[in-house]
């Protein structure tokens, strides 16, 4: 099956021969590669991420004498702020 270079354009064979796929060449690779790394490319996040609003509970202290606290991920005491 052959394929469009998302560098180049020029065709390039999708088969697991062509171990630069989806691109024609190293070099393709490499300058998508590189335009990542520059921060000339990136994925906009239109709509919420699907674990948005999940909790991620650590628990605090030893829940054997009773002094367990549930803080969600990122916080550090229990103010809620994540600061």
């Amino acid at each position: 099956m052959k394929v469009k270079c998302p560098t180049c354009g020029r065709e390039a064979e999708w088969s697991p021969e062509n171990k630069c796929r989806p691109f024609c060449s190293s070099r393709c690779k490499l300058i998508d590669l590189g335009a990542w790394l520059d921060e000339r490319m990136s994925i906009r996040e239109d709509a919420p991420s699907p674990d948005v609003g999940t909790v991620n509970p650590i628990m605090s202290g030893d829940p054997s004498e009773g002094e367990s606290s549930v803080f969600l991920a990122g916080e550090r005491s229990g103010d809620g702020n994540g600061q």
